[in-house]
């Protein structure tokens, strides 16, 4: 890895069968982030199971399992270099539980590719996950229309899943120019590290290029640290070890920090990334970090590190503005879903609808509703149930967005704009 390249998290995101495992494991084959020895080992143990040519998915779900036992810091990362920038994967899984992934996943990313099968086009996961990649403050999509080997590369085919697309990012208003769209195989690798013959009548960027050509994220180095907490484990040799994603600030040998809202805190003693000792981490890394006098039970995941004497911020109500994607039937005042900001999950009380807004215009439709439904976008005034640590989207962007689940499902989706602190 060179660590010399600016870094981009990148998304995955998509419908399940729409083939992100795929496009994934042959991203990191194309660039060379897994050993051809690896490839081959796979492909044999494919073909005897009678799954012959999925090797790149058996890749990534082999490379998870292997991760997994090495107890490897977050194992939903995967990394391969481009010319240009050297990429974590922030992989988002398609099945029904991904909101979790992609809440976390998507407000890490900086950018995503949209995997939209060109035998399917829109299904209601690509709806959900575009949703949220646009709340989330997702800057620039690439539409990766994928599977193009199973519509014989037809280019009516692609036009077709392309204004499906087009249609849905502009409901969503999201800006259609930031988004660009490449035909593609990740199965057969077409237009993904090299131009395919089968596609003589596309003549734009192949994904490489694309991925090359995305703007330079600016990392947030100079807001305060913020850290939110995604397992605590503990380390023999070295003893309660949290990791987690740094979102904002930094983060040093020496620092006195504070998680909350457990409200415990102490001097970081050691900071450990890509198993390597490191006197610091910023915006984007990926550590495991030990704090002098924590112990296991002291702190738990969706707390968040800040320094001792700027501590992350701990809700008593907040005000957000929301989003309803999909609910059977209305929301009122008292509705209590659960909310998932950075790695927290806690239930919420929606104490009041302050204001309905024109999702088009950004305009006050309506003062103090009776209730918001789907398709409805609203202030709202939200308490936690209990202590969740939270920041304002205009402050701290990084922690300043959440989803709202219920019932299996995402409902909505929003970002907050006050925090009232305990």
């Amino acid at each position: 890895m060179s660590e010399d390249k600016p870094h981009q998290n990148l998304a995955i995101i998509g419908h399940v069968d729409h083939g992100k495992s795929t496009l994934v494991g042959r991203l990191l084959y194309e660039t060379g982030s897994v050993p051809e020895h690896v490839i081959e080992q796979h492909k044999e143990e494919a073909e005897q199971k009678g799954k012959g040519g999925f090797e790149f998915a058996y890749v990534m779900d082999n490379l998870a399992e292997e991760r997994e036992r090495g107890v490897t810091i977050d194992i939903a990362h995967q990394e391969f270099d481009t010319d240009e920038y050297y990429f974590t994967i922030v992989d988002c899984p398609g099945h029904r539980d991904f909101v979790k992934n992609m809440i976390t996943g998507a407000s890490q990313a900086d950018n995503a590719v949209l995997v939209v099968a060109a035998d399917d086009g829109v299904a209601p996961q690509t709806q959900e996950h575009v949703f949220l990649a646009r709340t989330l403050g997702i800057n620039e999509l690439i539409v990766g229309v994928n599977k193009m080997d199973l519509v014989d590369y037809g280019e009516d085919e692609y036009k077709q899943v392309v204004s499906e697309v087009q249609d849905l990012l502009k409901q969503v208003q999201f800006n259609t120019e930031d988004a660009s769209f490449i035909p593609i195989s990740a199965f057969e690798g077409d237009n993904i590290a090299e131009e395919s013959e089968n596609t003589d009548w596309y003549d734009g960027e192949i994904l490489l290029e694309a991925l090359n050509g995305l703007e330079e994220p600016e990392p947030p180095t100079d807001a305060p640290l913020r850290l939110p907490i995604q397992d605590v484990y503990t380390i023999d040799g070295i003893g309660t070890v949290p990791v987690g994603r740094v979102e904002t600030g930094m983060l040093n040998i020496g620092d006195n920090v504070s998680f909350q809202p457990s409200d415990e805190g102490g001097e970081v003693k050691t900071i450990e990334m890509h198993h390597e000792e490191v006197p610091e981490a910023g915006p984007g890394d990926n550590v495991g970090f030990n704090v002098r006098g924590i112990g296991k039970d002291d702190i738990r995941r969706g707390d968040v590190c800040g320094p001792a004497d700027d501590p992350p911020s701990v809700a008593e109500t907040f005000q957000a503005q929301v989003i309803v994607m999909q609910h059977p039937s209305v929301i009122t005042a008292g509705y209590t879903p659960v909310f998932h900001a950075h790695t927290a999950q806690v239930a919420c009380t929606i104490e009041s609808i302050d204001k309905k807004m024109d999702p088009s215009s950004g305009e006050v439709a309506e003062e103090n509703p009776d209730f918001i439904q789907s398709g409805d976008a609203a202030i709202v005034t939200v308490r936690p149930q209990k202590p969740l640590s939270i920041e304002s989207s205009q402050e701290i962007p990084e922690l300043g967005s959440f989803a709202i689940r219920d019932m299996g499902q995402t409902i909505a989706a929003g970002k907050v704009l006050s925090v009232n602190e305990s």
